[in-house]
């Protein structure tokens, strides 16, 4: 049921067109409401045609959404390279939480990528593995759908200290929405507590942001989050943000 503060919100933005100024309007009067009620928003505004994006670095995302639209789909980038622990979440969450994971595949297997461009890719040209690996595949998954939502945080990295909760995303012709832009780490933690969700047991482990095996170590303390993401080169995004 509609609570009487999301009303409004939802009768000024279900626009019959979605643009770059609409989903701006949109994010104006939804930058500072709670994760909770913009997954009420998105929800009641593009039901079925909504995907989450998620990582599985945590389950957050598939059960705010999950809980609030039973079966929604939950995209899951396999790009081959996951850690072993990554994969046995992303089939925990599958189990427990009332979710549908839809796995994106690149064009090309692991091997066959090997065969065409060389073994290990990812050491010598990682924005090109992952463009096949990622992006491509993402955006073929998006096909179909209104709108998208991830995970993404200003806290993460600098990169995205102005990331909006709501925004049009023009690559890909359809509505980007991050009700966890404002969360911090203690916010990310409390929610993941307090509804006793599947966990990544990498995270407790040193692994503060996770990505593909080869690509993702364990940070220090006091280093930089993402410090572990392509360690030694000259790259902070896969381009699926960009």
């Amino acid at each position: 049921m509609t609570t009487p503060a999301l009303t409004p919100l939802l009768t000024l933005f279900n626009p019959t067109e979605w643009t770059e100024q609409t989903a701006a309007d949109a994010n104006l009067r939804l930058e500072t409401a709670s994760a909770a009620h913009i997954a009420d928003w998105a929800v009641a505004t593009f039901g079925a045609r909504l995907i989450v994006a998620a990582s599985m670095q945590d389950t957050i995302l598939p059960h705010l959404f999950g809980t609030r639209l039973e079966g929604v789909d939950v995209l899951f980038l396999e790009t081959g390279y996951h850690f072993p622990e990554t994969l046995a979440t992303r089939d925990e969450a599958a189990r427990r939480l009332p979710i549908t994971v839809v796995d994106a595949t690149p064009r090309l297997t692991v091997a066959q990528q090997d065969a065409e461009y060389g073994k290990d890719l990812f050491g010598r040209d990682p924005n090109l593995c992952c463009a096949m690996r990622k992006v491509e595949p993402l955006g073929q998954a998006l096909n179909g759908y209104d709108a998208w939502v991830t995970g993404t945080r200003r806290a993460d990295a600098a990169t995205r200290a102005k990331l909006p909760v709501v925004q049009w995303d023009a690559k890909h012709g359809l509505v980007k929405v991050n009700p966890l832009a404002l969360w911090s780490d203690e916010q990310v933690e409390a929610y993941q507590a307090n509804n006793d969700l599947p966990r990544h047991p990498l995270v407790a482990q040193g692994y503060p942001s996770i990505g593909c095996a080869p690509c993702t170590r364990a940070v220090a303390p006091g280093e930089d989050p993402r410090a572990g993401r392509w360690a030694g080169q000259d790259k902070t995004e896969c381009g699926i943000h960009e």
